[in-house]
């Protein structure tokens, strides 16, 4: 699972370094709004998502 994670950042990463998102939300699969992408042009994850993921996030490294 931490290797999972692992790679899963440095897929991130790439993608942010190279400027390439997703037209759909890594997590619930809707598709990400134009005016989001524009804005983050590396997002991977819709707003609600992102919230969710964040949220979770901080909760982790508590």
């Amino acid at each position: 699972m931490e290797q999972s994670r692992r790679d899963d950042g440095l897929s991130a990463a790439r993608r942010a370094l190279q400027g390439k998102g997703k037209a759909r939300c890594e997590d619930c699969r809707e598709p990400i709004p134009r005016e989001r992408r524009k804005a983050a042009p590396n997002a991977i994850r819709c707003v609600t998502c992102q919230t969710i993921f964040e949220k979770l996030k901080g909760r982790n490294h508590e």
